[in-house]
């Protein structure tokens, strides 16, 4: 017969159960990630910080991915290193800090959702309206665009776990890796019917709006590079919208396999470590992709180094 605590304020999380051969090998591979992603992601926003050159929209609303990047990751990993190094018993949270987990993470897969969204809208603008990019994009706009990407990510978020936070608990054990909205409310013995329609439909709304706005932004700028003869549009197209493509693939990848792997629940431990690379790899990814393809980037980080090797010299 299951053992009931009735609203317990101290939850256990089951954590990522690995073999004590594999312990520390997995564990310096998440440890180093996590440590790329901070520098990389604190790096590409104090560079467009630093630089004027870089105070473009692009980069200004790509900033919104590093910060979002480094909140996520910050949130998940530490916990999940430390928890690696516990016995299962011992992996306790409180329920407070579980539902801010929760919540962060899932502003985190939202966030990067509504923050690429306005980055199709920005190249939308940049390539098939070029002329008045200038007019249009302006900072008051970036500050709009940012704050409708973080607003409406906070709304859908917010509905998601107020739906579930009222709920009576009578279990202890987060069956995740760290805590989320399903493994919250898992913890309840009251009826999850709205919290399981809610979530289904928030995650079929934030695709469709996501991916439909990926597919006509692209083939709207798609037809504009076909029906034009201008070689220097055409190859910013490509080098920009590639590399927003890319980025935007990699998290819908990494999102899409966790959902079906929730299907499957023999393959329990496989989801568990894609819950945790859907954190890391478009956090490690995203600084790199778009690093690489910036010309202004390379060229600051050109110089950066140079000097470095000059410095020594003298």
């Amino acid at each position: 017969m299951e053992n009931y605590t009735y609203n317990s304020f101290t939850l256990q999380l089951e954590g990522l159960n690995v073999s004590k051969e594999s312990i520390y090998p997995v564990f310096l591979f998440f440890f180093f990630s996590y440590l790329f992603i901070m520098v990389a992601n604190v790096g590409i926003a104090c560079l467009v910080f630093i630089d004027k050159s870089l105070h473009h929209p692009m980069y200004l609303l790509f900033c919104n991915l590093t910060f979002n990047d480094i909140l996520g990751n910050s949130i998940m990993v530490p916990r999940l290193l430390l928890d690696m190094l516990r016995p299962p018993s011992e992996r306790l949270i409180s329920y407070r800090e579980c539902v801010v987990q929760a919540f962060t993470s899932h502003m985190f897969g939202a966030a990067s959702h509504t923050v690429l969204m306005i980055m199709t809208f920005d190249r939308y603008v940049a390539i098939c309206n070029p002329l008045r990019y200038a007019a249009i994009m302006t900072n008051k706009m970036v500050i709009k665009l940012t704050v409708s990407a973080w607003g409406v990510a906070f709304v859908l978020v917010g509905i998601l776990l107020g739906l579930t936070i009222p709920l009576n608990r009578c279990r202890t054990l987060i069956e995740s890796p760290y805590c989320d909205n399903a493994g919250l409310f898992k913890l309840s013995c009251e009826s999850v019917f709205i919290n399981n329609v809610y979530g289904l439909t928030f995650t079929v709304v934030l695709l469709t709006a996501s991916i439909g706005s990926m597919v006509l932004t692209y083939t709207k700028i798609t037809f504009v590079c076909l029906t034009s003869r201008n070689k220097s549009l055409n190859s910013k197209a490509l080098k920009t919208c590639s590399t927003h493509l890319v980025v935007y693939l990699i998290l819908l990848v990494s999102g899409m396999s966790i959902i079906i792997l929730h299907r499957f629940r023999q393959y329990s431990y496989y989801r568990k470590l894609a819950a945790i690379l859907c954190t890391i790899i478009p956090g490690s990814l995203n600084p790199i992709i778009y690093g690489l393809q910036s010309k202004e980037i390379r060229k600051f980080l050109s110089k950066f180094f140079e000097s470095k090797k000059v410095l020594p010299s003298l």
